[in-house]
């Protein structure tokens, strides 16, 4: 593949449908400075191309840390006996809610981990209480349920659902997913989309046994699967895991991974996410320079924000909630783009309702 010319390949990935796994797996390999510069200022025009200048915001309130689950990389796994767990109230997340659409932002993530205590009925008078006060877009990222839990949510008004494969190498994810499965993650999936949810998914860069071609056939399935929102996030280690030992994720290849899924997926939204901004230092900015479009400021209450923590060093700990929206007006900024106080919603949505984008 070294007769290749970067620019034409790009052109090639652009515009395939599907594209070949070895020409991903080549540009995920680049080293050349003036290559990969290239590979991120396409992928800059491809987002200004379909999502614009603006950058979008949603506000996460992180309600519960508790999870049944014992993922190899998470430090909100169940067996950290040393984390100290938390469940905020409605009132509590309200109050959050109503803090962050002070900001004018209008989408709220909650949050959690795989609470087994969590009442599908409570949360779904949480969502209906914020639809009804706020009108704001209600997104939620709670992990694997049966399909009558998110039909209840989604009735009540939750408008999207976060749920990332992680992996797509089936067996890499069930070495790192303990008593899980691989189908089981694409049965909800598969059911968030049929019951009409905006559905978000993404994956980890730098996992323990993961190949350049495991990221191809990640962005392979971003591509087939035309999903609304993706988080592409690199593998940070924290030392209550199994994975404690590792090495964080090479942030030039969680950057590449961006660029691509950017370029080959088109009009996803695609998060400069907080992993990225704590991966040594905040490279969120040069996220949002290789083909992200949203960022997502943190409203989680203090004391409890510090103990969400899948992984160490995360950004914003410390400050009081709603902090980082002057930070992320300095960002865009920066970066001559700006924020865009819209709901953002999917575009695939709005050009299947017909709504001219």
């Amino acid at each position: 593949m070294n007769m290749y010319k970067i620019e034409e390949l790009l052109k090639k990935v652009y515009s395939q449908n599907p594209c070949h796994s070895e020409e991903l797996e080549y540009l995920l390999s680049i080293e050349e400075e003036k290559d990969i510069a290239m590979l991120f200022s396409f992928a800059d025009r491809v987002r200004r191309e379909f999502m614009g200048e603006g950058i979008l915001l949603r506000g996460i309130i992180e309600f519960s840390n508790f999870c049944r689950n014992s993922c190899f990389y998470c430090g909100l796994n169940k067996n950290n006996i040393t984390l100290s767990r938390y469940r905020l109230s409605k009132d509590q997340i309200m109050d959050s809610v109503r803090q962050l659409s002070s900001y004018g932002i209008k989408t709220v993530v909650l949050q959690s981990g795989e609470d087994d205590e969590l009442d599908a009925c409570w949360l779904k008078d949480v969502i209906a209480q914020i639809r009804s006060i706020f009108g704001i877009a209600i997104t939620l990222s709670l992990g694997e349920r049966d399909r009558h839990d998110y039909k209840l949510w989604r009735g009540a008004g939750a408008d999207r659902y976060l749920l990332k494969i992680e992996t797509t190498n089936s067996k890499l994810y069930g070495s790192l997913h303990p008593g899980m499965s691989f189908e089981n993650r694409l049965r909800c999936l598969q059911d968030l989309r049929n019951l009409g949810y905006q559905v978000g998914s993404g994956n980890i860069i730098g996992l323990k046994g993961q190949s350049i071609k495991d990221i191809a056939g990640d962005i392979l399935f971003f591509q087939a699967g035309e999903f609304d929102m993706l988080g592409i996030g690199p593998f940070i280690p924290h030392n209550k895991t199994q994975l404690g030992k590792e090495k964080p994720a090479d942030a030039g290849l969680t950057l590449k991974a961006l660029a691509l899924t950017r370029i080959v997926t088109k009009n996803a939204h695609l998060p400069a996410t907080t992993a990225l901004g704590s991966l040594g230092g905040d490279l969120r900015p040069q996220g949002l320079s290789a083909g992200a479009n949203v960022l997502m400021p943190n409203f989680t209450p203090q004391p409890y924000r510090k103990l969400y923590e899948i992984y160490p060093g995360k950004r914003c700990l410390e400050e009081a909630a709603g902090s980082c929206s002057s930070c992320v007006e300095i960002m865009a900024d920066s970066l001559e783009r700006f924020i865009d106080y819209s709901r953002g919603d999917s575009l695939k949505l709005k050009k299947e309702a017909g709504v001219n984008v």
